[in-house]
């Protein structure tokens, strides 16, 4: 790791440790006892072709605030009534802006999947996940090793939850496959430069097993983009930026999907 990311897991450890102090994995393991069931991340994605995952995100290392008038559950809910399969929320505050309270908010008002967009680096992440209402945790190959990759996803496993295993670095896509996981993204954005290309999905996407959806993350843009994507058979999408820049954020979604609105 370099740059960019190197430091967002810098400052994610020490963040983790702050975390601990105040909230003890026991209480965290008494939250999730109460919360909500896990709602099914990839049986959702599997009713659009592709499934899209919208993001809730306000800002990014690479553009800045994204969205001035941010008002996540408002964003949240027009997903909801414009099609969208599943959420993403992005919960980093030092470098995107988000938080673990959007989530936990946003949960409680839509009927679709979450997915806690993170650098999640330790299982205590998840439990934090869970406890907030997370049904998916988002895993970074380009974070972790291979044996870690493989105990967080097992740990969300246990929990009842699904993970997002994503990737750049084409060397990391056999520790990937290796963690049985059913949902694989691809990143067309590189972590540690934030160069983006969509044909970094149709380059790796022969190496994916058939048994796996595929879900295209970064640097889609236009209804163009998803028929491509569709074409070639990409099972999902995930879409953050493209939308959270336009005022009608329900037009938006099905501009994007579909080419015009509904």
């Amino acid at each position: 790791m370099s740059t960019v990311l190197s430091d967002i897991v810098r400052h994610k450890r020490e963040e983790i440790a702050a975390a601990r102090e105040r909230t003890s994995e026991e209480q965290l393991r008494q939250q999730i006892e109460t919360a909500s069931p896990v709602r099914d991340f990839r049986a959702a994605l599997e009713q659009g072709q592709p499934g899209l995952i919208a993001e809730v995100k306000k800002a990014s290392p690479s553009a800045g605030v994204i969205r001035a008038d941010f008002d996540p559950l408002e964003i949240a809910q027009s997903y909801e009534a414009a099609g969208a399969q599943c959420l993403s929320v992005l919960t980093d505050e030092h470098f995107f802006q988000g938080h673990l309270d959007f989530l936990r908010q946003i949960r409680a008002v839509v009927n679709l999947p979450v997915m806690r967009k993170e650098f999640i680096l330790d299982r205590y992440q998840i439990l934090e996940a869970r406890a907030a209402g997370a049904d998916c945790v988002l895993l970074i190959a380009e974070c972790l090793s291979a044996d870690e990759l493989s105990d967080l996803h097992n740990f969300a496993g246990e929990l009842g939850m699904q993970t997002l295993i994503e990737l750049y670095d084409p060397e990391n896509l056999p520790q990937v496959v290796a963690t049985g996981t059913r949902l694989v993204g691809i990143n067309n954005r590189d972590l540690r430069t934030f160069d983006t290309s969509l044909e970094h999905t149709f380059r790796l996407m022969p190496e994916i097993p058939s048994d796996v959806l595929l879900v295209s993350e970064s640097g889609i843009r236009t209804h163009s983009d998803i028929q491509e994507l569709s074409n070639a058979g990409v099972g999902g999408v995930l879409v953050g930026e493209s939308l959270m820049r336009q005022p009608d954020i329900d037009h938006a979604v099905r501009q994007l999907m579909h080419g015009a609105a509904e």
